[in-house]
């Protein structure tokens, strides 16, 4: 069970068995919570919808993550990523509101992309240039994201009058335009799949992804073979920044319709988890990124016919992360012996 799919979903059930168990402890009927939980995600044609719209910031997100951890860089700075790349998308859209649909939104999410990169490529240049581990630029460069983010809606971008930290309502020529008319799906799950899809080119179809794979692999040997380290280092980084800017700007345009002070809050951090239950690999983010979108759309009415907490999310979501991490670790000591 080598392939990265079938892993997440052999992970994904031996998860929902273990807690089953805990919910027929409980003295609740696992069958019927998961029945109804099944039902919430998937019900109708609007749950699915929410679904997707909820598994579209992770799967942008957790693959330019799983690039990182591909190469052995350790990006936990999505969620302040994702909060810029709201901002700047915001900025655009309520700057050039005048603009048509067809350049105003492309600009927006360029725009939203171009701030996730810069604010990456800060957290790297402090590591190459300072030696300050990218785990703690990354981790607390989110926390002057939000600051800024506050700082923006309290001054002159928020809007007057309101009861919470937002933005003005976009112009609807920057709302993405809906994949199925007339529901709430936009383009953004599209957005997702292709950065998935482009990922996978990425890494194993070029040369630049053979050196990330390289550098991820053994750094003496990356550069042995001439592979320029900080560069590479770099350009793993500007791409998660770019990929988790793009989250934030097609949430901000696609569900929103404006910026609101907080809406990045998990998204990053899941991202992590998602990158980490896809085994690094940006085709095993796909089923995750889904499993963890409709899982949360479904807790909910769970919750509400059976009295199982829709926090038991949470233990799923843990427990399939320990599976596929166990799983990686016994696939890794059998091609060492």
């Amino acid at each position: 069970m080598s392939h990265p799919v079938l892993r997440v979903l052999a992970a994904i059930g031996g998860a929902l068995a273990i807690t089953a168990f805990f919910i027929a402890l409980s003295g609740k009927n696992p069958l019927t919570a998961y029945s109804l939980l099944l039902q919430g995600a998937f019900g109708s044609w609007d749950r699915i919808v929410v679904g997707l719209n909820k598994s579209t910031p992770y799967l942008l997100t957790a693959a330019g993550i799983a690039l990182c951890f591909r190469g052995n860089v350790i990006n936990i700075g999505a969620e302040g990523q994702i909060a810029l790349g709201g901002l700047a998308a915001t900025w655009i859209g309520l700057k050039l509101g005048a603009w048509p649909a067809i350049a105003l939104i492309p600009a927006a999410l360029a725009a939203a992309m171009l701030a996730g990169a810069a604010w990456s490529a800060l957290a790297a240049v402090i590591r190459l240039t300072r030696g300050v581990h990218e785990v703690l630029c990354t981790l607390m460069l989110n926390f002057v994201a939000l600051l800024l983010v506050a700082e923006a809606l309290h001054g002159s971008l928020g809007e007057p009058g309101a009861g919470f930290p937002q933005s003005p309502q976009l112009e609807p020529a920057a709302w993405l335009p809906k994949l199925v008319p007339g529901t709430d799906l936009h383009i953004g799950i599209a957005l997702g799949v292709a950065a998935v899809l482009a990922c996978r080119f990425l890494l194993w179809h070029t040369t630049t992804g053979f050196r990330w794979r390289l550098l991820g692999a053994s750094p003496q040997a990356a550069r042995y073979a001439g592979v320029s380290v900080p560069r590479s280092f770099l350009s793993l980084m500007l791409v998660a920044g770019a990929l988790a800017g793009l989250a934030g700007g097609v949430e901000t345009l696609g569900v929103h319709y404006r910026l609101i002070e907080g809406f990045s809050s998990g998204f990053g951090f899941s991202a992590v988890a998602i990158a980490l239950m896809g085994a690094a690999n940006p085709v095993g983010v796909l089923p995750a990124a889904l499993f963890y979108g409709f899982l949360e759309t479904g807790a909910l009415a769970m919750q509400r016919q059976t009295g199982v907490p829709s926090s038991l999310v949470l233990v799923i979501q843990g427990l399939t992360m320990i599976f596929v991490l166990a799983g990686m670790g016994r696939q890794a000591r059998m091609q060492t012996t």
